[in-house]
């Protein structure tokens, strides 16, 4: 069962806003992001649950077949750049897939006796239906495509097809040594800086 509402939490809004430091007029500052701000604790929660939560059951059942069956295996968790490095305004989205990254951590030590493998492969900038969705009729797939490949390393933006290969590697006896990690597929974006300006 997952939980719909961390205990407390109602219970620590009306105090939060009135919270003050001994010797200061205004509260300091804890926060300066306005995604943490406005986001409600039910957008912070299904996140969670989504991004978070469902990575923890589904492989958990099929880790517990794979250790039943007494052959090893291996699994792989999609998660995302952004667990790597955050983006502004998507403060549980980033949370979610950073918690991703150590709980694949976790499961690899855990399934590591078995002789399981458990790792990651992190998306970046992919070309999938997900942003193919949001084009308006007037915008140009190609332009689009052009403009989000300047800001990446390898001059282009992700396909479907670089993360299954990720993902192939990752479960394949090819990577028999590797555990506990995950692997950036963004064409070099998580390996600087984004340019400013």
């Amino acid at each position: 069962m997952i939980p719909r509402s961390p205990p407390g939490s109602r219970a620590i809004s009306p105090s939060a806003g009135a919270w003050r430091p001994a010797g200061r007029r205004t509260p300091s500052p804890i926060v300066r992001n306005a995604s943490v701000i406005s986001a409600s604790i039910e957008d912070w929660e299904r996140m969670l649950r989504i991004d978070l939560t469902g990575v923890f059951l589904v492989p958990r059942f099929a880790l517990n077949g794979m250790v039943k069956a007494g052959r090893g295996g291996s699994g792989v968790h999609v998660s995302s750049v952004a667990g790597i490095v955050a983006d502004p305004n998507l403060a549980p989205y980033n949370a979610a897939k950073g918690g991703v990254h150590l709980l694949t951590k976790s499961m690899a030590l855990d399934s590591a006796p078995h002789g399981i493998r458990v790792n990651a492969v992190c998306p970046g900038r992919i070309w999938t239906p997900m942003p193919q969705s949001r084009l308006k009729p007037e915008d140009d797939p190609q332009e689009i495509l052009a403009r989000w490949g300047k800001n990446i390393p390898l001059g282009r933006v992700g396909m479907s097809e670089d993360v299954a290969r990720a993902i192939l590697f990752r479960a394949s006896d090819e990577a028999a040594w590797i555990t506990g990690t995950w692997l950036a597929v963004a064409g070099g974006a998580t390996a600087s800086h984004p340019p400013i300006g």
